[in-house]
């Protein structure tokens, strides 16, 4: 008797056991599928491959996220991949707010031009505790639990047709922008047609001379050789330089363990911090190695630069009001103290 009892002990107690084992299990997919636009030859692209190694490592394999770059998720449009993660296509993003202007306007704060003019602002806005808490917040509430932040790079303008010296020179070219209503508009008042395709799209379109411009990252124009697509003029005119957010989608998130949560968050912040230094290194190099290909480039004066920075005062007045005003009057606070210092 007393043996039955002992066994019927020993049987309920390693049911009790097992039990949390077989639940976390039922709770952890196979792969959580990452979108990035680029693939890992580009330092964006290499942010999300390092956060998808980090986070396999650190969980012991328990979260495997697969990099799908490209957008393919999305058919390559990523102005889509906001509302895919929402419908469950997307586990895990590693992309720039623009490009889902569209979907999560409230969170495009990082674009509009020139709010952060250099890395000094920019480094100071990240470090605010006030700025990125309201910011993650708004993510949060958006259906993503935001781990960290990298940086997309800042935005330079080229084209096939002349020089771009001051705003007046953009008239008449066509532009290819990506999906921010707010891009075209820049280049619209400044006398430039834009065009809203994807990176996909944008480079046949670059090749055969239907569309005459396009902005990006220098470091995209080398890594994608874009010289190659009848692009010979560049200006430097760091017009914008987005965020690259690492984030999880909500339904993912919050069925992970406490411990693999904090895992996979400080796999993210340190995937971030090695993608900055990447994009710090190439925005240092990025004058020289694109001259060294032949292109034309132009980098602008003081003077010059504030009157892109004038020219461009309307536009940002109207898309900070339709954004986010009160965060984005936050982050100028932020900015100003650091002219002052």
């Amino acid at each position: 008797m007393k043996r039955r009892v002992f066994l019927k002990g020993v049987s309920a107690t390693a049911g009790a056991l097992a039990f949390p084992a077989i639940a976390v299990g039922q709770q952890y997919k196979a792969e959580y599928k990452m979108s990035t636009v680029v693939p890992p030859a580009f330092a964006w692209g290499k942010g999300g491959e390092i956060f998808a190694n980090l986070a396999r490592e650190r969980t012991s394999g328990r979260i495997n996220i697969k990099q799908y770059p490209g957008a393919s998720l999305v058919q390559g449009d990523q102005t889509r991949e906001f509302s895919a993660m929402r419908q469950g296509v997307i586990d895990v993003l590693c992309g720039a707010p623009v490009n889902w202007y569209s979907t999560v306007r409230e969170i495009a704060v990082f674009t509009l031009p020139f709010i952060t003019p250099d890395h000094r602002a920019l480094d100071a806005v990240l470090a605010s505790r006030p700025v990125m808490d309201e910011f993650f917040g708004l993510v949060r509430k958006a259906g993503a639990e935001p781990l960290a932040v990298g940086e997309t790079g800042f935005r330079q303008i080229s084209n096939s047709k002349r020089p771009i010296l001051r705003p007046e020179d953009l008239k008449g070219l066509k532009i290819r922008v990506v999906g921010s209503p707010m891009y075209g508009e820049i280049m619209s008042s400044m006398g430039a047609n834009p065009t809203f395709m994807s990176w996909a799209d944008a480079q046949p379109a670059l090749a055969s001379g239907a569309v005459d411009a396009q902005e990006n990252p220098l470091e995209v124009f080398l890594a994608a050789k874009i010289h190659t697509l009848g692009q010979k003029y560049v200006t430097k005119w760091n017009y914008s330089n987005d965020i690259l957010l690492f984030a999880i989608a909500n339904d993912a998130w919050k069925l992970w363990s406490a411990q693999d949560q904090k895992l996979v968050r400080e796999a993210a912040q340190e995937a971030a911090r090695q993608q900055i230094a990447l994009v710090r290194k190439l925005f240092a190099e990025d004058v020289s190695r694109v001259q060294a290909l032949g292109v034309d480039v132009h980098v602008p004066t003081a003077a010059e630069m504030n009157n892109w920075q004038i020219t461009t005062r309307r536009v940002y007045a109207r898309w900070k009001a339709q954004i986010n005003p009160s965060l984005i009057s936050k982050i100028e606070q932020v900015v100003e103290k650091t002219r002052k210092a």
